[in-house]
């Protein structure tokens, strides 16, 4: 678990908007509405809740 500033990865982000799952899923309109990813996965989602309050950005 980070602590602290983030940094961001410009390599990441152009990855995760160009995979293939993202494209799958987007076009096939299964999406859950927000709020609600701790349904689909619960032990990331408490891994992200924990992450987002104990990082911050730095821009």
């Amino acid at each position: 678990m980070k602590f602290g500033i983030r940094k961001p990865s410009l390599k990441r982000r152009i990855s995760a908007r160009t995979s293939i799952k993202r494209q799958v899923v987007h076009c096939a309109g299964i999406k859950m509405p927000r709020g609600y990813g701790f349904l689909k996965n619960p032990k990331k989602a408490i891994y992200n809740k924990v992450y987002n309050r104990t990082s911050f950005d730095i821009f």
